[in-house]
C-alpha cells in the first residue's frame, strides 16, 4: 500500500521535514540585519543610558558617576518643561493633520484613478527633497519683504481695497513661528503618507463598495462602515509614523529657526542638540534622548492599544 503523508497540502511542513542546516541558514542571512541593528541601534541607545547616568567636565575628559543626578536636574528645569510643551504642540500641529490631509487626498485620488499618477508624483517630490532643502526652500516663501506668501497676501488685501496690509514675519514672531515651521512639515512628508493610504485602498475589494452601494448607503456611510474599518491598520501604521516623525523633527528647525524666536520652536530634540553639541553638556542630553525614547515608545504602545481596542469593539 502507498504511504500517505502525515501533512495536507498546503499545511506548514512539520518540524521533523526540516533539514539540519534551515536553522543556521536563517541564522546566516538574518546575521547582517542583527550586526547593524546592534552596532547602529542597539549599542547607542545602551550607551546614551550609561552617559546619561554621568557627569562630565567641559572638556569631556573625566566624568563622574552621578545616578539619576541628570533627570532629577531635568525635572526642575522651566527650559527643558518648556521644550516638552513645544513639542506636543508640535506634534498635535502636524501629526493629526499629516494623517487627516493624506487621508482626504489619497480618496480623492482614488475616486479619480486617470489623476493618480500624475498626482502621485506631485505629492511625492516633497518627501525626495532633503531637509535642508526644503527648509531653505521655505526660506525664501516666508521672507517677510520679497517672500511669495506675504506678496500674495499683499496682493489680496490690495485688491480687496485695503492696501499697505502686510503679512506677519513667519519665522521671527513668537507667535506663529511654530506653526510656520509645522506647515514646512506638513508639506515634506504628506506625500508619504498618501502612497501609504492609497495602497491601503487599493486593497480593499471593489465588490464591498457595490454591496454598499446597493444596500442605498451613500458615500459618507460607505467610507465610515466598509472604507475605514478595512483601512484601519493603514491608519494606525501611518499615525504611529507620523508621530514618531514629528518627536525626531530637527534638520527644518534647525535651519528655519533654531530653536527661535524666544524658543517658541525649541522642540526636545532641538533641546537636546544644544545641549550636546552647544553647551557641551553630554549627561544633561543623554538623559534628554533616554526620555524621548520612553516618550515615543508611550506613544507607539498607546496608539496600539487604542487600535485594539477599537478592534475588539467591532468584532
Amino acid at each position: 500500500m502507498t504511504s500517505k503523508s502525515n501533512s495536507a497540502p498546503g499545511s506548514t511542513p512539520s518540524r521533523s521535514l526540516r533539514r539540519p542546516g534551515d536553522s543556521w541558514l536563517a541564522v546566516a542571512l538574518l546575521a547582517p540585519s542583527i550586526v547593524i541593528l546592534g552596532v547602529f541601534v542597539l549599542w547607542p541607545a545602551l550607551e546614551s543610558v550609561h552617559l546619561s547616568l554621568l557627569d562630565f567636565d567641559p572638556f569631556m575628559t573625566h566624568s563622574n558617576f552621578v545616578g539619576f543626578e541628570n533627570y532629577k536636574l531635568l525635572s526642575t528645569s522651566p527650559d527643558y518643561w518648556e521644550s516638552l510643551g513645544v513639542t506636543f504642540i508640535f506634534l498635535f500641529m502636524t501629526a493629526i493633520p499629516n494623517v487627516i490631509i493624506a487621508l482626504l487626498l489619497a480618496l480623492a485620488l482614488d475616486r479619480e484613478p486617470f489623476l493618480r499618477g500624475i498626482f502621485r508624483s506631485v505629492f511625492l517630490m516633497p518627501v525626495a527633497v532633503s531637509s535642508a532643502m526644503a527648509a531653505m526652500l521655505w526660506i525664501f516663501i516666508y521672507n517677510p519683504s520679497s517672500g511669495f506668501l506675504n506678496y500674495g497676501i499683499e496682493y489680496l488685501f490690495a485688491a480687496l481695497g485695503k492696501g499697505g496690509t502686510h503679512g506677519p514675519n513667519w519665522l521671527g514672531d513668537p507667535d506663529v513661528a511654530l506653526a510656520s515651521v509645522a506647515v514646512t512639515t506638513i508639506w515634506k512628508e504628506v506625500g508619504f503618507n498618501i502612497i501609504f493610504f492609497l495602497a491601503g485602498l487599493a486593497s480593499i475589494p471593489s465588490e464591498l463598495k457595490a454591496a454598499a452601494k446597493i444596500d442605498g448607503a451613500g458615500s459618507f456611510a460607505t467610507f465610515w462602515h466598509v472604507t475605514l474599518p478595512l483601512l484601519a491598520p493603514t491608519v494606525l501604521f501611518v499615525s504611529v509614523v507620523s508621530i514618531l516623525n514629528s518627536f525626531q523633527s530637527f534638520g527644518q528647525i534647525h535651519i528655519l529657526t533654531a530653536g527661535g524666536p524666544a524658543n517658541a520652536t525649541n522642540t526636545l530634540v532641538y533641546n537636546l542638540y544644544r545641549d550636546a553639541f552647544e553647551n557641551f553638556q553630554t549627561g544633561s542630553a543623554s538623559a534628554q534622548a533616554v526620555i524621548l525614547f520612553l516618550l515615543m515608545l508611550i506613544a507607539t504602545v498607546v496608539q496600539f492599544r487604542i487600535s485594539k481596542g477599537k478592534g475588539s469593539i467591532a468584532e
